[in-house]
Protein backbone atom coordinates (compact mmCIF):
# COMPACT_ATOMS: atom_id res chain seq x y z
CA UNK A 1 0.00 0.00 0.00
CA UNK A 2 1.67 3.45 -1.31
CA UNK A 3 0.87 6.23 1.31
CA UNK A 4 -1.12 8.96 -0.10
CA UNK A 5 1.60 12.69 0.76
CA UNK A 6 -0.48 13.80 3.62
CA UNK A 7 -0.85 10.19 4.79
CA UNK A 8 3.23 9.96 4.88
CA UNK A 9 3.50 13.23 6.93
CA UNK A 10 2.32 12.12 9.66
CA UNK A 11 4.08 8.27 9.31
CA UNK A 12 6.43 7.41 11.66
CA UNK A 13 8.61 4.95 12.71
CA UNK A 14 8.82 3.04 16.31
CA UNK A 15 12.40 2.57 17.01
CA UNK A 16 12.45 2.95 20.78
CA UNK A 17 16.67 1.57 21.61
CA UNK A 18 17.82 3.65 24.37
CA UNK A 19 20.13 6.51 23.82
CA UNK A 20 23.36 4.84 24.72
CA UNK A 21 22.49 1.03 22.76
CA UNK A 22 24.78 1.00 20.69
CA UNK A 23 27.75 2.14 23.12
CA UNK A 24 26.19 -0.09 26.18
CA UNK A 25 26.12 -3.31 23.51
CA UNK A 26 29.92 -2.56 22.52
CA UNK A 27 30.92 -2.32 26.65
CA UNK A 28 28.49 -5.60 27.04
CA UNK A 29 30.72 -7.64 24.35
CA UNK A 30 34.45 -6.55 25.83
CA UNK A 31 33.08 -8.05 29.01
CA UNK A 32 31.59 -11.05 27.84
CA UNK A 33 35.73 -11.44 26.33
CA UNK A 34 37.06 -10.48 29.63
CA UNK A 35 34.90 -12.90 31.15
CA UNK A 36 35.41 -15.69 28.46
CA UNK A 37 38.87 -15.15 28.36
CA UNK A 38 39.29 -15.68 32.49
CA UNK A 39 36.57 -18.37 31.91
CA UNK A 40 39.18 -20.73 29.73
CA UNK A 41 42.38 -19.46 31.88
CA UNK A 42 40.96 -21.43 35.63
CA UNK A 43 39.42 -23.94 33.02
CA UNK A 44 43.03 -24.68 31.98
CA UNK A 45 44.71 -23.94 34.86
CA UNK A 46 42.55 -26.56 36.98
CA UNK A 47 43.01 -28.93 34.07
CA UNK A 48 46.77 -28.68 34.29
CA UNK A 49 47.29 -27.91 38.38
CA UNK A 50 44.61 -30.83 39.19
CA UNK A 51 42.51 -27.81 41.49
CA UNK A 52 38.92 -28.90 41.90
CA UNK A 53 38.70 -25.26 43.23
CA UNK A 54 39.89 -23.66 39.52
CA UNK A 55 37.21 -26.03 37.81
CA UNK A 56 34.60 -25.49 39.71
CA UNK A 57 35.38 -21.87 39.18
CA UNK A 58 35.57 -21.91 36.13
CA UNK A 59 32.77 -23.62 34.96
CA UNK A 60 30.70 -21.53 37.34
CA UNK A 61 32.19 -18.71 34.83
CA UNK A 62 30.70 -20.22 32.33
CA UNK A 63 27.45 -19.30 33.35
CA UNK A 64 27.99 -16.13 33.73
CA UNK A 65 29.68 -15.83 30.24
CA UNK A 66 26.31 -17.65 28.77
CA UNK A 67 24.14 -14.42 30.86
CA UNK A 68 26.40 -12.20 29.57
CA UNK A 69 26.22 -13.28 26.22
CA UNK A 70 22.60 -13.04 26.57
CA UNK A 71 22.58 -9.56 27.29
CA UNK A 72 25.09 -8.57 24.47
CA UNK A 73 23.38 -10.80 21.94
CA UNK A 74 19.85 -8.98 22.81
CA UNK A 75 21.52 -5.66 22.01
CA UNK A 76 22.43 -6.82 18.54
CA UNK A 77 18.45 -8.58 18.04
CA UNK A 78 17.30 -4.90 18.70
CA UNK A 79 19.10 -3.33 16.51
CA UNK A 80 18.83 -5.78 13.62
CA UNK A 81 15.04 -6.05 13.62
CA UNK A 82 14.04 -2.16 14.94
CA UNK A 83 12.05 -1.47 11.89
CA UNK A 84 11.03 -4.90 11.58
CA UNK A 85 6.84 -3.93 11.46
CA UNK A 86 6.19 -7.49 12.96
CA UNK A 87 7.12 -5.62 16.46
CA UNK A 88 4.22 -2.64 16.75
CA UNK A 89 5.90 -1.01 19.33
CA UNK A 90 9.03 -1.84 18.09
CA UNK A 91 12.04 -3.92 19.87
CA UNK A 92 13.14 -1.18 22.81
CA UNK A 93 12.06 -4.50 25.23
CA UNK A 94 14.06 -7.02 23.89
CA UNK A 95 16.59 -6.37 26.52
CA UNK A 96 13.92 -6.00 29.23
CA UNK A 97 13.25 -9.91 28.04
CA UNK A 98 16.98 -10.34 28.26
CA UNK A 99 17.17 -9.38 31.54
CA UNK A 100 14.05 -11.31 33.02
CA UNK A 101 16.22 -14.71 31.48
CA UNK A 102 19.65 -13.44 33.07
CA UNK A 103 17.56 -12.89 36.74
CA UNK A 104 16.93 -16.56 36.25
CA UNK A 105 20.42 -17.91 35.77
CA UNK A 106 21.40 -15.75 38.57
CA UNK A 107 18.55 -16.77 40.82
CA UNK A 108 19.95 -20.79 39.98
CA UNK A 109 23.78 -19.67 40.48
CA UNK A 110 22.66 -18.46 43.95
CA UNK A 111 20.68 -21.32 44.75
CA UNK A 112 23.51 -23.28 43.69
CA UNK A 113 25.98 -21.83 45.49
CA UNK A 114 24.12 -21.91 48.91
CA UNK A 115 23.15 -26.09 48.53
CA UNK A 116 27.20 -26.55 48.06
CA UNK A 117 27.89 -24.02 50.78
CA UNK A 118 25.78 -25.83 52.67
CA UNK A 119 26.64 -29.41 52.09
CA UNK A 120 30.42 -28.17 52.63
CA UNK A 121 29.62 -26.69 55.94
CA UNK A 122 28.09 -30.25 56.84
CA UNK A 123 30.97 -31.53 55.10
CA UNK A 124 34.07 -29.89 55.25
CA UNK A 125 36.65 -30.43 52.59
CA UNK A 126 40.12 -29.81 52.03
CA UNK A 127 40.86 -26.49 50.37
CA UNK A 128 43.92 -25.42 48.22
CA UNK A 129 44.44 -21.94 49.79
CA UNK A 130 47.39 -20.95 47.90
CA UNK A 131 46.10 -21.35 44.66
CA UNK A 132 42.46 -20.60 45.55
CA UNK A 133 43.42 -17.18 46.95
CA UNK A 134 45.24 -16.25 43.87
CA UNK A 135 42.89 -17.22 41.19
CA UNK A 136 39.75 -15.02 43.32
CA UNK A 137 42.78 -12.31 43.05
CA UNK A 138 42.37 -12.56 39.58
CA UNK A 139 39.23 -13.13 38.99
CA UNK A 140 38.64 -10.22 41.21
CA UNK A 141 40.24 -7.73 38.74
CA UNK A 142 38.61 -9.20 36.34
CA UNK A 143 35.28 -8.29 37.46
CA UNK A 144 36.64 -4.43 38.97
CA UNK A 145 37.49 -3.78 35.09
CA UNK A 146 34.28 -5.36 33.43
CA UNK A 147 32.20 -2.72 36.22
CA UNK A 148 34.41 -0.06 35.21
CA UNK A 149 33.26 -0.79 31.46
CA UNK A 150 29.62 -1.27 32.18
CA UNK A 151 28.96 1.86 35.22
CA UNK A 152 30.15 4.66 32.66
CA UNK A 153 26.36 4.03 31.30
CA UNK A 154 24.66 2.33 34.27
CA UNK A 155 23.65 4.53 36.84
CA UNK A 156 20.83 4.03 39.53
CA UNK A 157 17.90 1.90 38.38
CA UNK A 158 15.11 4.40 40.06
CA UNK A 159 12.48 6.66 38.50
CA UNK A 160 13.63 10.08 39.57
CA UNK A 161 10.99 11.83 37.82
CA UNK A 162 9.45 14.99 39.06
CA UNK A 163 6.47 17.17 37.83
CA UNK A 164 7.93 20.02 37.14
CA UNK A 165 7.71 21.04 33.30
CA UNK A 166 10.73 22.81 32.83
CA UNK A 167 12.91 19.80 33.61
CA UNK A 168 15.91 17.93 31.36
CA UNK A 169 15.27 14.35 31.80
CA UNK A 170 18.69 11.79 30.66
CA UNK A 171 16.98 8.42 31.15
CA UNK A 172 18.95 6.75 28.80
CA UNK A 173 20.21 3.78 30.77
CA UNK A 174 17.65 4.43 34.10
CA UNK A 175 15.63 1.73 33.29
CA UNK A 176 17.91 -0.76 30.96
CA UNK A 177 17.60 -3.77 32.14
CA UNK A 178 19.49 -5.58 29.78
CA UNK A 179 22.65 -3.83 30.79
CA UNK A 180 21.54 -3.68 34.22
CA UNK A 181 21.41 -7.72 34.06
CA UNK A 182 25.29 -7.58 32.93
CA UNK A 183 26.04 -5.21 35.52
CA UNK A 184 24.48 -7.85 38.11
CA UNK A 185 26.39 -10.75 37.00
CA UNK A 186 29.69 -8.59 36.97
CA UNK A 187 28.66 -7.15 40.53
CA UNK A 188 27.77 -11.19 41.94
CA UNK A 189 30.86 -12.12 40.71
CA UNK A 190 33.06 -9.53 42.73
CA UNK A 191 31.02 -10.28 45.10
CA UNK A 192 31.81 -13.94 45.86
CA UNK A 193 35.35 -13.07 44.88
CA UNK A 194 35.62 -10.72 47.74
CA UNK A 195 34.07 -13.19 50.13
CA UNK A 196 36.18 -15.68 49.05
CA UNK A 197 39.59 -13.78 49.61
CA UNK A 198 38.09 -13.12 53.32
CA UNK A 199 37.19 -16.45 53.87
CA UNK A 200 40.54 -17.92 52.20
CA UNK A 201 42.98 -15.86 54.19
CA UNK A 202 40.81 -16.52 57.48
CA UNK A 203 40.92 -20.42 56.72
CA UNK A 204 45.07 -20.34 56.01
CA UNK A 205 46.12 -17.87 58.91
CA UNK A 206 43.50 -18.56 61.15
CA UNK A 207 42.20 -22.34 60.83
CA UNK A 208 38.75 -21.07 60.46
CA UNK A 209 37.58 -23.54 57.65
CA UNK A 210 34.00 -22.89 58.35
CA UNK A 211 33.99 -19.54 57.14
CA UNK A 212 34.49 -20.40 53.83
CA UNK A 213 31.07 -22.11 53.48
CA UNK A 214 29.55 -19.57 55.55
CA UNK A 215 30.58 -16.53 52.86
CA UNK A 216 28.99 -18.44 50.55
CA UNK A 217 25.53 -18.63 52.34
CA UNK A 218 25.53 -15.04 52.58
CA UNK A 219 27.10 -14.66 49.04
CA UNK A 220 24.14 -16.53 47.55
CA UNK A 221 21.34 -14.61 49.83
CA UNK A 222 23.01 -11.30 48.46
CA UNK A 223 23.16 -12.15 44.27
CA UNK A 224 19.24 -13.94 45.33
CA UNK A 225 17.99 -10.67 46.36
CA UNK A 226 19.99 -8.77 43.16
CA UNK A 227 18.18 -11.46 40.73
CA UNK A 228 15.22 -10.51 42.70
CA UNK A 229 15.14 -7.18 42.24
CA UNK A 230 15.99 -7.31 38.52
CA UNK A 231 13.71 -10.13 37.92
CA UNK A 232 10.87 -7.93 39.47
CA UNK A 233 11.85 -5.23 37.43
CA UNK A 234 12.51 -6.56 34.41
CA UNK A 235 8.72 -8.68 34.31
CA UNK A 236 7.09 -4.97 35.41
CA UNK A 237 8.36 -3.54 31.82
CA UNK A 238 7.02 -7.08 29.87
CA UNK A 239 3.42 -7.03 31.37
CA UNK A 240 2.85 -3.31 30.64
CA UNK A 241 2.79 -1.97 34.04
CA UNK A 242 1.59 1.34 34.48
CA UNK A 243 4.37 4.16 34.62
CA UNK A 244 3.06 6.03 37.60
CA UNK A 245 5.11 8.51 37.56
CA UNK A 246 4.48 9.73 34.08
CA UNK A 247 0.50 8.65 34.01
CA UNK A 248 0.64 11.56 37.25
CA UNK A 249 2.10 14.23 35.07
CA UNK A 250 -0.09 13.56 32.01
CA UNK A 251 -3.24 13.71 34.28
CA UNK A 252 -1.56 17.18 36.21
CA UNK A 253 -1.47 18.99 32.31
CA UNK A 254 -4.58 17.65 31.68
CA UNK A 255 -6.44 18.78 34.10
CA UNK A 256 -8.47 22.04 32.83
CA UNK A 257 -11.73 22.85 32.83
CA UNK A 258 -12.71 21.69 29.13
CA UNK A 259 -10.89 18.40 29.68
CA UNK A 260 -11.85 15.58 31.60
CA UNK A 261 -9.30 12.26 31.37
CA UNK A 262 -11.64 8.78 30.83
CA UNK A 263 -8.96 6.38 30.32
CA UNK A 264 -5.74 6.19 30.28
CA UNK A 265 -2.68 3.68 29.97
CA UNK A 266 0.94 4.64 29.86
CA UNK A 267 3.75 1.76 29.71
CA UNK A 268 7.40 1.18 28.37
CA UNK A 269 8.24 0.17 24.84
CA UNK A 270 12.06 1.37 25.50
CA UNK A 271 14.63 2.12 27.80
CA UNK A 272 13.66 6.07 27.34
CA UNK A 273 10.30 5.38 26.02
CA UNK A 274 7.01 5.42 27.16
CA UNK A 275 3.86 5.07 24.94
CA UNK A 276 0.63 6.33 26.13
CA UNK A 277 -3.39 6.11 24.89
CA UNK A 278 -5.45 8.63 26.02
CA UNK A 279 -8.87 9.00 26.12
CA UNK A 280 -10.23 12.39 26.94
CA UNK A 281 -13.70 13.74 27.69
CA UNK A 282 -13.97 17.61 26.37
CA UNK A 283 -16.47 20.07 26.98
CA UNK A 284 -15.11 22.40 24.63
CA UNK A 285 -13.81 21.74 21.43
CA UNK A 286 -10.86 20.65 21.58
CA UNK A 287 -8.42 18.95 18.90
CA UNK A 288 -5.93 15.99 19.08
CA UNK A 289 -2.86 18.53 18.53
CA UNK A 290 -3.98 20.56 21.25
CA UNK A 291 -3.55 17.72 23.69
CA UNK A 292 -0.75 16.76 22.31
CA UNK A 293 0.69 20.38 23.03
CA UNK A 294 -0.21 20.36 26.12
CA UNK A 295 1.36 16.97 27.11
CA UNK A 296 5.01 18.06 24.97
CA UNK A 297 6.90 19.03 28.51
CA UNK A 298 6.42 15.07 28.84
CA UNK A 299 9.58 14.41 27.41
CA UNK A 300 9.31 10.21 28.10
CA UNK A 301 6.50 10.21 25.28
CA UNK A 302 7.51 8.83 22.26
CA UNK A 303 4.20 7.18 20.96
CA UNK A 304 0.87 8.91 21.79
CA UNK A 305 -2.49 8.15 21.04
CA UNK A 306 -5.34 10.67 21.50
CA UNK A 307 -9.18 9.31 21.96
CA UNK A 308 -12.20 11.75 22.28
CA UNK A 309 -15.25 10.62 23.58
CA UNK A 310 -18.64 11.60 24.00
CA UNK A 311 -19.45 14.00 27.26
Amino acid sequence: MTLTPQASHFSHDHIFLGASHDENARRTWWVVALTFVMMIGEIAAGYLTGSMALLADGFHMATHVAALGIAAAAYGFARRHASNARYSFGTGKVGDLAGFASAMVLGLVSLGIAVESVLRLFQPTTVAFTEATVIAVIGLAVNIASAFLLMGHHGHHGHDHGHSHDHDHDHGHHHDNNLRSAYVHVLADALTSVLAIAALLAGRYLGWVWLDPAMGIVGAIVIAKWAYGLMRDSAAVLLDTTDEPVAAEIRELLATDDVRISDLHVWQVGPDARAAIVSVVASAPVSADTIRERLAPVHELSHLTVEFRNA
